[in-house]
């Protein structure tokens, strides 16, 4: 029995990576039972046996976009930072790394969001998924008293989830030719510039420096 489940794990993912391919080379309209079987070369009596319809293919490719990235490792360092300023720090590094890397099937499902029913419940998870991590880093931030006073823990969650948007990622290391190392540098310094409040004042011999009187 383990041997044939193992098969078909094999087989469900290959579907899957077929259609992770359909859906970033050629469009989510490219992607039907039928091209998914030819792409992964196998019958599409086999994709049915694993999957009951295209709207069930387009919920698995979610997690299974996410597992391919390995999305949760790339975002342990975000939440196991000692600190909400680290934690920014890391965000940044999170998205030049790693988010970079979901833009091509990401802005498939984007573009036909008001036009595929398959696309939009799609693109919902991905925007709450988003938006539900920059709150909570927000949140952090303004828990720690860290957050800078213009903004709100709402103002700040949706500029950061603004600024994950794919056309600034792939204008800076597409159009503008920036490296993932520098995107990571540069957007923490605009994170640290805009979100965090300085820090205080610099202690020097274990007391506040202070003017002279």
């Amino acid at each position: 029995m383990a041997p044939q489940n193992a098969r078909s794990r094999r087989t469900r993912t290959a579907l899957l990576a077929a259609a992770r391919e359909l859906v970033e080379q050629e469009g989510l309209g490219a992607m039907t039972m039928a091209s998914i079987a030819e792409r992964a070369g196998v019958t599409r009596r086999a994709v049915y046996l694993h999957f009951t319809s295209r709207t069930d293919v387009v919920t698995a490719l979610y997690e299974y976009v996410n597992e391919a990235e390995d999305v949760a490792a790339a975002l342990e360092p975000v939440w196991r930072a000692p600190d909400s300023a680290a934690a920014l720090d890391e965000w940044a590094r999170y998205l030049a790394r790693c988010h970079v890397g979901l833009a091509p099937v990401g802005r498939a499902f984007q573009r036909v969001q008001g036009s595929d029913p398959d696309a939009e419940p799609y693109w919902a998870l991905v925007m709450r998924d988003w938006h539900g991590s920059c709150r909570r880093l927000a949140a952090w931030l303004s828990d720690e008293g860290r957050l800078s006073p213009q903004w709100t823990v709402p103002t700040a969650a949706d500029m950061l989830w603004a600024l994950m948007s794919f056309d600034v990622l792939e204008g800076l290391t597409g159009e503008r030719h920036w490296s993932r190392r520098r995107l990571a540098k540069r957007l923490s310094q605009l994170f640290q510039s805009t979100f965090i409040v300085p820090p205080p004042a610099a202690v020097r011999g274990g007391k506040k420096s202070r003017k002279a009187s």
